[in-house]
């Protein structure tokens, strides 16, 4: 009998140790600990689900926020301007080279190009006033476009000059691996998220060049009446190229989020 009190007394002393306030205070945190980390891995996840944008073909875009800017991180696909007006699809090459007007075309005139790095468009679409980007969303400048490589670590002095400058800002902005890229890709981070691809351009003449090498942007600024301001980034470079082109040159597009 006397063993048996023993065992119900002993039994009884250790759930009691085990409940005791600070066990049950740390059980408590640990749980709290877990249910937070739960909540924002799934306000993590919601917010990456938010954060899209759809151009009026149905097309939906990934989108990454870098410095105060909201950019789409993928390249520009639609073939309707924002009101729903049909932007031409040009193949032929001299109809190309005489065009004054809006237009887009995919990359060798193959949509399996386009599929992956979007349309390219001449600077007369880009000018529209029908708008290429979706409501809320717009080309981003020559100024808008140094001032995301200033966020990225170029001095504005760099920003400022014409052709092939800064250090490593282009690395930041490319896509890394060589899925999309050719072989090198030097410098290739993607750290700033823009994922930028080698979408390669159309020249004024209606030729196809360098997917796979070079990716070309347009911006919304002129520079004179026959030539715009672009960037540039190439595969063999971690730098970003500035320079203005002829406007009947098919460069990729990237929007930029309304202030």
């Amino acid at each position: 009998m006397k063993n048996i009190i023993y065992f119900l007394v002993a039994t009884t002393l250790l759930f009691a140790a085990c409940n005791t306030p600070d066990k049950k205070n740390a059980e408590k945190a640990k749980l709290d600990s877990i249910a937070k980390a739960d909540s924002i891995k799934k306000e993590k996840i919601n917010s990456l689900d938010t954060l899209i944008v759809i151009d009026i073909d149905g097309n939906v875009y990934h989108t990454v926020t870098i410095g105060t800017q909201v950019w789409m991180a993928e390249n520009l696909k639609t073939t309707h301007y924002r009101n729903g007006n049909t932007i031409p699809n040009i193949s032929d090459s001299l109809k190309w080279n005489d065009l004054k007007t809006g237009a887009y075309c995919n990359y060798n005139n193959d949509t399996t190009f386009s599929n992956v790095f979007g349309k390219l468009y001449n600077w007369y679409a880009v000018n529209d006033n029908h708008k290429l980007c979706p409501s809320g969303w717009h080309l981003p400048s020559d100024a808008e476009w140094t001032t995301l490589e200033i966020v990225l670590g170029m001095s504005q002095t760099d920003a400022d000059k014409t052709g092939w400058r800064g250090t490593n800002e282009g690395g930041k902005l490319k896509e890394t691996g060589t899925t999309h890229w050719n072989s090198a890709n030097a410098g290739a981070t993607n750290s700033s998220g823009f994922s930028a691809l080698p979408g390669g351009f159309r020249n004024d003449y209606g030729t196809f060049y360098s997917v796979g090498d070079y990716g070309y942007w347009w911006s919304a600024s002129e520079y004179a009446a026959g030539n715009a301001w672009s960037t540039h980034l190439h595969g063999y470079d971690s730098n970003v190229r500035r320079d203005y082109l002829n406007k009947e040159y098919g460069f990729s597009v990237r929007c930029v989020k309304d202030n």
